[in-house]
């Protein structure tokens, strides 16, 4: 079923782009191979980067797991969110579930999606904002400049809360009790599992290192995909300011998350072509460099992330009792004094 839903949207991505093949057909009769071939390293190297901020953000919550298993997730996951309707939510439960099968536990799988959400959108605000700054007067980048703190202080927040977990149990009981008052619940109710959150979320160590690290591979994850449209105008001849590129790439990101098309098949496609002829591009170069984009950034992602899923992950897609019992050994060992997994130990008081 998920093979017979790829070749549909692969064959309406194809006519959709057959008016853009056929308009600049003389620009893509003059394509530059070797400039192809770059691009499509480049978005390898992109991806491979958010497969390492997947890595060390899992690391920090004690689950080791080699790059090699985390880009193979990463690829199965994006080509998931770029072609099966509302994507994103089949991306997101798939990751999810993966990381759970390495070892973590769900607030830590949890936690590692949301905090690289927040990276993500940091990233890609400081190349909005950069491009903005570079434009001028054209593009007022005080809006990016305000999301970019506000996406900052988002993931301080949460880098907070992680470290200090504790920091936020007092606020929690004091929701939980009212909560309960107002359903004319027993006040306790939920603080238990509450505890138990605070206890998972308490292995995770976000160490100064791991942050540095995470933040310049989720650069190299941007950058390089900046890179992969960058050569794919020059593949075919355009040469698009840098200012006016990194704007055509950031607005393109920001359409590719409205949950109306998969990939943000159409939104994404306009908006690139309207950003790069305004950033120096003739139009027909426009629709040329799109066309090659998204067949590297898009088609063959796709291609390679469902052909990886299908190796490596169809026959692991049924639920796992074992997961449930792992569950359920951890939050008993919580509840019992013994040591949870993930935390060392209580010191023995001295006699």
């Amino acid at each position: 079923m998920l093979g017979v839903c790829l070749v549909v949207l692969l064959t309406v991505e194809g006519i959709y782009l057959w008016p853009t093949l056929n308009e600049s057909w003389q620009a893509l009769t003059e394509i530059h191979w070797g400039w192809v071939a770059l691009c499509i390293a480049a978005q390898a190297v992109s991806l491979s980067g958010y497969g390492a901020v997947q890595q060390r953000l899992l690391r920090a919550g004690n689950v080791i797991v080699s790059q090699a298993k985390s880009v193979s997730v990463i690829y199965a996951s994006t080509a998931m969110s770029v072609t099966l309707p509302a994507g994103q939510v089949f991306s997101t439960a798939f990751t999810y579930k993966q990381t759970r099968r390495w070892g973590a536990t769900p607030v830590v799988a949890s936690w590692q999606l949301a905090i690289s959400g927040v990276i993500a959108a940091l990233s890609l605000a400081l190349i909005a904002a950069t491009g903005a700054f570079a434009v001028g007067s054209s593009v007022s980048p005080i809006t990016l400049v305000l999301s970019l703190i506000g996406a900052a202080a988002l993931f301080y927040l949460l880098r907070h809360i992680v470290r200090n977990p504790d920091s936020i149990e007092q606020i929690g009981r004091w929701v939980l009790v009212r909560f309960n008052r107002f359903r004319k619940k027993p006040l306790d109710t939920g603080v238990h599992r509450w505890q138990i959150i605070l206890a998972q979320l308490d292995s995770v160590e976000l160490k100064r290192t791991d942050l540095l690290a995470t933040f310049g591979w989720s650069g190299v994850h941007r950058i390089a995909d900046l890179a992969c449209l960058g050569l794919a105008c020059w593949a075919i001849g355009a040469e698009p300011s840098l200012a006016g590129l990194l704007i055509a790439f950031a607005a393109a990101k920001a359409v590719a998350s409205i949950p109306l098309a998969p990939g943000g098949l159409g939104f994404v496609d306009g908006t690139l072509i309207a950003t790069l002829t305004a950033a120096g591009t003739t139009a027909p170069q426009a629709l040329a460099a799109v066309f090659v984009y998204r067949m590297v950034s898009y088609i063959l992602v796709a291609l390679v992330g469902w052909a990886t899923f299908l190796v490596l992950f169809r026959n692991n897609q049924h639920e796992n009792p074992e997961l449930e019992r792992d569950y359920d050994r951890r939050r008993n060992s919580s509840t019992s004094g013994q040591p949870y997994p993930g935390r060392e130990p209580e010191p023995e008081p001295e006699h």
